[in-house]
């Protein structure tokens, strides 16, 4: 069995909202490079969504649920990005 330090942390929760982790020596596995598209395409909609965030609060004119949206989408995009760094720096060692 692997030990924990040695696990990736997947970009994504289980149905239950707990981390999932991938044991693999293989870097290259289907699983592996699931994981490396998923981190791609997280960290890319997080540039997004901070590109529109400094548009929004660029302009004078923003309503409150517009502004209540773009707090909803920066936290999930935080989350996802923590994870992300997390998973990155567990496997530097």
């Amino acid at each position: 069995m692997t030990a924990q330090n040695e696990l990736r942390l997947l970009p994504w929760s289980g149905p239950d909202g707990k981390p999932g982790y991938l044991s693999s020596d293989d870097g290259d596995s289907y699983m592996s490079r699931l994981a490396d598209n998923t981190e791609t395409a997280q960290l890319g909609m997080a540039t997004q969504i901070l590109d529109h965030a400094r548009d929004v609060l660029g302009g004078s004119d923003s309503d409150p649920e517009e502004l209540r949206s773009l707090a909803a989408e920066l936290t999930l995009a935080l989350r996802d990005t923590l994870r992300v760094a997390t998973s990155r720096g567990g496997r530097l060692r």
